[in-house]
C-alpha cells in the first residue's frame, strides 16, 4: 500500500545509470530515505522533480526488509531556486540541510524539525546573508534534538547570552534585527560549535562556509 508524505530534498546520489537515492527530511515520519528508479530518464514522471531543497508532496511503497523505500509520485510545492541565485544562501542552506542529514537517524519523527527547516529555506533568500541565521538555526536545532544549549555557561558574556535567547524566541523574519559585535560573533561561533561537537560527536565540514565573514 502507498503512503504519502510532506518532505523537504535532504541529499541525492545516484543508485544506478538512471535511479537515484533520496534523503528526505518529512512532516509525518522524520528523516525518509527512499530510491527513485528510473528518476534519471528524460520520460520519468519524476526526472526534474529531484534536487537540494526541493519541497515536495510525495507517495512511497514501504520497504519490508530496509530503510530504503520506493519512491512513486511527486507533486512539487517549493522548490526554493531563489537559494541557488545567492552564494552566501545557498551555503548557509547546505549547512542546513547536511547537519539535519548528519544528526538524525532513518524514521525517528522529530516534531518542528521540518517546520525549522521549511521556514529557514523560505527566509534566507528575503534577508541579508549573516551569522545570526546560523546560530538561530543551530540553536533551535540543538534544542529540538533534545541538546539545548545552557543560556547560563560561564563562557557566555551577558550581550552573547541575550542575543542566543532571543535567537530561539524571535520569528524567522525578525531575525534580522539582532546585530552581533565581532567578538560577540566570534564567541557565540566557538560556543554553538562546542555544543555541536560535544553532542554530536562531529561537526560538518560544511559549516565553516556558512558563517559569513
Amino acid at each position: 500500500m502507498e503512503e504519502r508524505a510532506q518532505g523537504v530534498l535532504l541529499r541525492w546520489y545516484p543508485l544506478t545509470e538512471t535511479s537515484l537515492i533520496v534523503h528526505w527530511l518529512t512532516r509525518e515520519l522524520g528523516k525518509l530515505k527512499t530510491v527513485a528508479k528510473g528518476a534519471r530518464r528524460l520520460k520519468s514522471n519524476l526526472h526534474g522533480k529531484l534536487d537540494l531543497f526541493f519541497e515536495a508532496d510525495f507517495t512511497f511503497h514501504r520497504s519490508r526488509r530496509t530503510d530504503l523505500h520506493a519512491l512513486r509520485e511527486i507533486r512539487l510545492q517549493q522548490p526554493h531556486l531563489a537559494l541557488r541565485k545567492d552564494l552566501g544562501c545557498y551555503l548557509q542552506a547546505s549547512y542546513f540541510v547536511a547537519l539535519i542529514d548528519a544528526t538524525t537517524e532513518p524514521e525517528l519523527p522529530l516534531p518542528g524539525a521540518f517546520e525549522l527547516l521549511s521556514e529557514a529555506l523560505r527566509q534566507l533568500p528575503v534577508q541579508a546573508v549573516n551569522p545570526v541565521s546560523v546560530l538561530a538555526f543551530e540553536a533551535r536545532w540543538l534544542g529540538l534534538s533534545g541538546y539545548q544549549p545552557d543560556l547560563s555557561d560561564r563562557l557566555l558574556s551577558e550581550g552573547s547570552r541575550q542575543i542566543l535567547e532571543r535567537s530561539t524566541s524571535l520569528e524567522w523574519e525578525s531575525l534580522t534585527h539582532l546585530k552581533l559585535s565581532l567578538p560577540q560573533e566570534a564567541e557565540l561561533n566557538h560556543f554553538l560549535r562546542s555544543c555541536i561537537l560535544r553532542n554530536f560527536g562531529f561537526v560538518p565540514v560544511s559549516r565553516n562556509l556558512a558563517w559569513p565573514g
